[in-house]
């Protein structure tokens, strides 16, 4: 009893965050722990799978960054739910001269697996967003570091915020919104996945977060409005061809829910053995407090070209079997 009592002393005197809890689901909007018990750090980002490993990258907002530097953060993690963080993948000053208060947003990572190269796309800006180009960075590991190699507009139009989706077939394409445009473009990455060969698809609404998955036959894609940090009901449409023609834009979630106060980041097909389940990623913003902006993650009722978002609650994934499941356990931090 004593070796027991020294050990729970011991523990008392670890400082807090050094280690958390293994996580058995999922709390949308919930502060949500890494394996160091620190609230996870990727907003605005994007998800890709190699093998059996999935790597997180976003936005680093942390409090205390030096604001001469701007930091995409990385985490690995074998089912979703549990991630480890990998560090800041990019740390970079301002790249091209854009002056105070510079702007990196939603990087995305693709992997090329011919040139074994782990290849960043972000939104790069100045403070009024007149730049509206993406920025490219490149590294061979995962973990990183990225270092900076260009920007560009993509096929000459503006650029703000992008998206990125993976075919069934491994075919990689940047989603991108241009606001002159009054839509978002879908465009090829070229075979080096350093720049964009074509317009697959230009989706002719004022729209921004675009977010597209290939399910059972169809591509569903998903937008919001533009109003800036503040939630709007984002919108989904269909086509049977990523080229379209897509269908009109319909809610995805009660309107005065404002999707339930989120914003579109990504959507993520996890095929398992059993079951297919479609993971709408979203950001729960908070300008005033980015540091402490949440993540809303919950599976879709998705299938015969209907899409709907169902009131967030917490959740349990398998990744293995594909199979989801609400839980009644509340998390606490």
């Amino acid at each position: 009893m004593k070796h027991y009592r020294l050990l729970a002393f011991l523990l008392c005197l670890q400082p807090f965050g050094s280690f958390s809890q293994k996580q058995t689901f999922i709390n949308p909007g919930a502060v949500w722990p890494d394996k160091d018990g620190n609230h996870i750090q990727a907003h605005g980002g994007g998800i890709i799978r190699i093998g059996k490993t999935y790597y997180w990258y976003g936005e680093q907002r942390s409090k205390g960054l030096d604001t001469n530097y701007r930091y995409v953060s990385g985490y690995r993690s074998n089912d979703l739910i549990n991630w480890t963080f990998m560090g800041n993948v990019l740390q970079i000053t301002d790249p091209e001269n854009l002056g105070y208060r510079w702007v990196l947003e939603r990087p995305k990572v693709f992997y090329n697996k011919a040139s074994k190269t782990y290849v960043m796309y972000f939104h790069l800006d100045d403070r009024p967003y007149k730049l509206a180009r993406v920025g490219v960075a490149t590294s061979k590991k995962p973990e990183g570091p990225f270092t900076y190699v260009k920007s560009f507009r993509p096929l000459g139009y503006e650029s703000r915020d992008i998206g990125q989706f993976i075919d069934d077939d491994g075919t990689p394409y940047l989603v991108f919104e241009s606001r002159p445009s009054k839509g978002f473009y879908i465009a090829a990455l070229s075979a080096d996945y350093m720049d964009v060969t074509a317009a697959v698809s230009f989706i002719n609404a004022p729209l921004e977060g675009g977010a597209i998955v290939h399910y059972k036959g169809l591509y569903y894609s998903i937008g919001s409005a533009l109003t800036g940090w503040r939630p709007n009901p984002n919108k989904y449409s269909t086509a049977t061809s990523l080229a379209g023609p897509w269908s009109e834009f319909k809610d995805i979630a009660p309107p005065e829910t404002d999707t339930y106060g989120s914003q579109s980041t990504m959507l993520i097909k996890v095929e398992g053995a059993k079951q297919t389940t479609v993971l709408f990623l979203a950001d729960q913003w908070k300008p005033g407090s980015q540091w402490d902006s949440r993540y809303l993650w919950m599976p879709l009722e998705i299938g015969d070209g209907k899409l709907w978002l169902p009131k967030p609650q917490p959740f349990t994934l398998n990744v293995k079997t594909g199979e989801w499941k609400l839980t009644d356990t509340t998390q606490v931090h």
